[in-house]
């Protein structure tokens, strides 16, 4: 079920980061073997992409690395409006999957549910772990999905749950996979400011996270 916090997503201009992301948050720090928030990686090496399939109308497809799961669990929120608003914030995290995935930072996808400050920063965050050698493995599972706030039926705030405790960081070149010790910040909370765009899709405009968060963490 979906919890009955109301969380106003936060603005956040995002500055270069290093390995360890942190967005806005005060989680900051921490090894070069912490996971890529978010990320998955150069999909070169990887096993052949296959092509993720939706029940959805009018779903996209994604493609992804065969390493690579992820799992959505959203439900309806009994408001039409809001729940086009969680389809879509859904389907950016798992455009921001394939981008890391591809390599590039400026798919279709990603193109469709991302735009301004958020569709910038993304895209250079793809480049830079790219050049670092580094994709990811494993499962990612989204949850937890509520939309906070609507504005005139064309800016909304919502908010969701990432969990990255069967995700790791690889790198690309030997395919090593760098495992590390579950802990509470393998489940990061997003919150996001998003807009309906020009072909009527909810984009992500700004984007916010921190590594740890009570209302993600579980087990």
């Amino acid at each position: 079920m979906l919890t009955t916090r109301r969380r106003t997503a936060v603005a956040c201009l995002f500055a270069a980061a290093a390995l360890s992301l942190t967005g806005c948050s005060s989680d900051s720090g921490g090894s070069g073997n912490d996971k890529i928030a978010g990320a998955g990686g150069d999909g070169s090496s990887s096993p052949t992409p296959s092509v993720s399939a939706s029940a959805e109308k009018g779903a996209p497809a994604f493609d992804l690395p065969l390493d690579i799961t992820v799992d959505v669990q959203k439900e309806s929120t009994g408001d039409a409006a809001k729940d086009a608003i969680v389809r879509d914030v859904a389907y950016a995290a798992q455009a921001r999957i394939e981008a890391f995935a591809e390599g590039d930072g400026r798919t279709a996808n990603m193109n469709r549910y991302f735009a301004a400050n958020a569709l910038a920063y993304w895209g250079d965050r793809v480049a830079t772990v790219k050049k670092d050698g580094l994709t990811v493995t494993g499962d990612y599972r989204y949850f937890d999905f509520e939309v906070t706030d609507v504005a005139n039926g064309k800016k909304a705030a919502a908010r969701y749950c990432e969990d990255q405790s069967k995700a790791y960081n690889k790198v690309i070149k030997t395919e090593k996979v760098q495992r590390t010790q579950p802990s509470d910040k393998d489940f990061v909370l997003y919150t996001l400011q998003v807009e309906k765009g020009s072909r009527g899709d909810w984009q992500v405009t700004q984007q916010n996270w921190k590594k740890g968060d009570a209302s993600c963490v579980q087990g």
